[in-house]
């Protein structure tokens, strides 16, 4: 909140010194400010809010979901009701739930590549010592799969354990996280390419990332079945589902896109 009355969307700020350094819901990129133009008190009260309204809206998801609880079944390869009179198939993979829709969605791999524009700040830079900054893309600016509706909800469904290798389910049991750790990002589409995260890294040491994702709620229906629901609706844009491992995010994302819809004002 700004003391003329104004304010700044943010995903998450840091004041330096004289200076606010935030990153700019409505232009995806990291701005300064002088500290002296905010009105601290305003933006506190204003995080406040905010930080209730979420937990309110959580609450909410949580009765509805104990409400309406669907039905559960043993067998991970059985049949799981996801809606009445809809079934989620068989086998392991991602899917979205549209209405009466049940759609898999493919996976496709992403790549490392390192920003051109911080290379070119690093070899001009009168100071040596520049944090690398490398980020994670899906070739394409659009994904084939596009969904309208705004009442999505997903599923994974991930392959019984086997005894000898462990799943990434077990893995996160062994590490005290209930079930695969995933998650909703939007990617910014940049030419030819959507990005999904940028990772910034010094001496071969991770400093830091910077990527856009979209909250979500986790529900275990099943065993190895995960269902997932949003807890805001998706703008027009693309995103990717991305299960997130102990070493990094999983190269191979659920990726799709929203057409159409209505904008969240703000």
């Amino acid at each position: 909140m700004l003391k003329d009355g104004g304010f700044q969307l943010v995903r998450s700020y840091e004041r330096k010194g004289d200076r606010v350094r935030y990153y700019s819901v409505e232009r995806g990129d990291w701005e300064e400010i002088p500290a002296a133009l905010v009105d601290w008190d305003a933006t506190k009260k204003a995080e406040a809010d905010a930080q209730k309204a979420e937990a309110a809206l959580v609450s909410k998801v949580h009765t509805q979901e104990e409400a309406t609880k669907i039905e559960t079944v043993l067998d991970v390869d059985a049949s799981l009701m996801v809606a009445p009179g809809v079934f989620l198939p068989g086998g392991e993979g991602m899917f979205a739930v549209e209405g009466k829709f049940v759609t898999p969605i493919p996976q496709v791999g992403s790549e490392v590549k390192k920003d051109r524009a911080n290379t070119i700040k690093r070899i001009l830079s009168p100071i040596p010592i520049v944090p690398t900054k490398q980020n994670v893309e899906i070739l394409g600016s659009k994904a084939k799969l596009r969904f309208n509706a705004q009442n999505l909800e997903f599923y994974l469904r991930e392959a019984p354990p086997d005894e000898n290798v462990p799943s990434s389910i077990e893995r996160n049991h062994r590490q005290g996280v209930s079930g695969p750790e995933v998650e909703l990002i939007r990617a910014k589409v940049k030419g030819n390419k959507r990005l999904l995260e940028s990772v910034r890294s010094l001496f071969g040491e991770n400093v830091g990332n910077e990527k856009n994702t979209v909250s979500i709620q986790q529900w275990e229906v099943a065993r190895t079945v995960y269902r997932y629901t949003l807890s805001e609706p998706l703008t027009p844009g693309e995103y990717a589902l991305a299960e997130i491992l102990p070493d990094g995010m999983n190269m191979f994302v659920w990726d799709f896109g929203i057409d159409g819809g209505t904008e969240v004002k703000k």
